[in-house]
């Protein structure tokens, strides 16, 4: 766990201060190491007191591609890919005598000159920050920090000045709808439970982020685990609840104890526990860690576990709004739904509703990822295109390959195709691509993946994380992996097609609940959008993208081979052959099809044959 070095007194906004981002990436970099030399070197540096640092160790400041990240403010400089090297030269040159260090600064890709603040990098410029507001902005571990910028005065105004029923037409008004998935409408949720006079009720976080690539939720429970927490209590108070769990998937054991720290502050300063501000409203939280399946993110499935059962989905003929944990009235929403509510509460739902579109109000957070340049965490208005996203935030598709498709909404979300990137990034609009906005990942590929073998690896990822309760989903999911399988190897036939998209149908109708019903998405919408490609498997043995290794022989085009041998250093078995600066040639017999000649080759002088 990462240590607090702020205290009394060094909260103040003007105070200068070097933000060190210890977000999930570049902590696998070591920037808490980064933050400690710091420290080091401004003590030894004996810096005036009046310009003397604060070093805060933040959430994920965003651009993970480029991290470690620091910043300093109120100086507004931004620097990227820092390392232990440059800790002496920020603190000689840049916080003793001002002067700005080239090499860690932004290189615009649209200008190529290099960009000194956070409004001048392309990355960040689009963006608007509502649930990620104080993410890299505060140390998550100091619930003064939060408090310094606003936290908890949505909780004040509402329980003194607010009915519940009031705060639930505030968040109705707003238009939020659920970022976990589904994107059914908040207030109309909270209005539900709130109607039922049973009690107890509950409020529960879903914090079971499983999507490959999906790292939005934990930025935020490891960035700014007091605006969940505050959420949570407003959400509470609107509709009587007493209790709430927050459900954390196991791996992300930082996220758990960054909450669990938040929850013992809060209730040390009187946000939970009895009487809350001096209230009658009394309200507390529990960590529930998750059950280690993708299916425990189903939210019925969710209250399964977090009352000690078998994480199983039930059938929704009774809504968990009515009959959730333990039988009772329960609201349940996502960690990035919750963090949006003190804004909601604070702002007003129609000043949140001015953001994003009609139907999809607000922001949304999204992690990019894949063949992307710019891979991060970016929060951006509801109906911003898929090309803004992926050509001007994302900066492009990595090594100037061609892009192809976009994933969007997880396992059981739909590739996009080039053709439609712009389409607006909203729940409907997605829906009707036959993709969903899901928790918010989104994936980037080039031309180098094979969209038979995407599909084949998220059906496969279902298929073991089924949880075999319904016929539909087990036996369906089952069967178009076999079949998946037979076309990725040469095996397929053009009747396969048809049948994939039969069973997909009758699973969507089917199946038990929402990971059945949406799991044909990456196959239905491969077919859809990228049939020829499943016809180049099935009639003519061969994989375009040159992945299937069964289906794929690669050569060398004499034309323009240039003989720099970057091929030939690359093979791992030692099957391309040739001198410098003359034509290489692939031993077949040898050539085991990885495709890191293709891959390394800077003239495109190796082709999928």
């Amino acid at each position: 766990m990462r240590e607090a070095h702020l205290s009394e007194g060094t909260l103040r906004r003007d105070c200068r201060t070097v933000l060190v981002c210890c977000g999930p990436g570049c902590l696998a970099n070591d920037s808490p190491a980064i933050a400690k030399a710091l420290r080091s070197k401004i003590d030894e540096a004996g810096l005036d007191v009046k310009v003397h640092p604060l070093i805060k160790e933040t959430g994920c400041q965003g651009l993970c591609e480029k991290g470690p990240m620091i910043r300093i403010v109120p100086d507004d400089i931004a620097y990227y890919k820092v390392s232990l090297n440059d800790v002496e030269a920020i603190v000689e040159k840049t916080l003793r005598s001002g002067e700005v260090i080239p090499k860690l600064l932004h290189i615009s890709a649209k200008t190529g000159k290099p960009v000194l603040t956070l409004r001048e990098n392309e990355f960040y410029t689009p963006q608007v920050k509502i649930a990620l507001r104080h993410v890299g902005e505060i140390d998550p571990h100091q619930i003064d920090d939060y408090i310094d910028h606003g936290g908890y005065g949505a909780l004040e105004k509402t329980v003194k000045e607010m009915t519940p029923d009031v705060v639930i037409e505030e968040v109705h008004r707003s238009g939020l709808r659920g970022r976990g998935g589904a994107g059914f409408p908040t207030g109309r949720k909270w209005k539900q439970c709130a109607s039922y006079e049973n009690s107890p009720k509950y409020v529960v976080c879903n914090g079971d982020e499983g999507d490959p690539g999906a790292f939005m939720d934990r930025s935020i429970m490891e960035g700014d685990p007091h605006s969940v927490i505050e959420g949570m209590i407003i959400g509470a108070y609107a509709v009587g609840a007493n209790e709430g769990f927050i459900y954390i998937r196991d791996e992300y054991a930082l996220a758990v104890e960054t909450i669990r720290k938040a929850i013992e502050q809060a209730r040390e300063r009187g946000y939970l526990g009895r009487n809350i501000l001096g209230s009658s409203f009394s309200f507390d939280l529990s960590i529930v860690r998750g059950g280690g399946a993708f299916v425990c993110g189903e939210s019925t499935a969710l209250m399964a576990s977090i009352e000690g059962k078998v994480g199983e989905p039930r059938a929704k003929y009774i809504r968990s709004v009515e009959k959730g944990l333990w039988g009772q009235p329960t609201v349940l929403n996502n960690v990035e739904t919750w963090a949006n509510i003190p804004v909601i509460l604070t702002q007003g739902g129609d000043q949140f509703r001015q953001i994003g579109t009609e139907k999809s109000t607000g922001t949304k957070v999204f992690s990019l990822v894949g063949k992307v340049k710019n891979t991060g965490l970016v929060e951006v208005p509801m109906g911003i295109r898929l090309r803004e996203l992926i050509f001007d935030i994302g900066g492009g598709i990595l090594g100037g390959r061609k892009f192809k498709a976009v994933q969007t909404g997880g396992p059981s979300g739909g590739c996009i195709p080039e053709e439609l990137l712009d389409l607006p990034v909203d729940f409907d609009s997605l829906t009707e691509a036959g993709s969903m906005m899901g928790s918010g990942g989104m994936i980037v590929m080039d031309d180098r993946t094979c969209m038979v073998d995407v599909a084949r690896y998220y059906v496969q990822f279902l298929a073991d994380e089924s949880c075999g309760k319904c016929v539909p989903c087990r036996e369906g999911i089952r069967r178009m992996a076999e079949i998946l399988e037979d076309i990725c190897e040469g095996r397929g036939q053009e009747s396969d097609l048809d049948l994939l998209l039969n069973i997909g149908e009758t699973m969507a109708e089917a199946a038990l609940c929402g990971l059945g019903k949406s799991a044909p998405n990456p196959v239905s919408t491969t077919i859809r959008y990228f049939r020829e490609e499943y016809l180049a498997h099935i009639q003519e043995r061969r994989c375009p993208a040159g992945v299937c290794r069964e289906l794929t022989t690669f050569e060398i085009d004499g034309a323009l081979c240039n003989g720099c041998g970057l091929c030939r250093r690359d093979c791992p078995t030692d099957a391309i052959t040739g001198s410098t600066k003359q034509r290489h040639v692939i031993d077949q017999e040898k050539c085991i099809r990885c495709g890191n000649c293709v891959d390394s080759c800077k003239r495109n002088a190796v082709k999928v044959r």
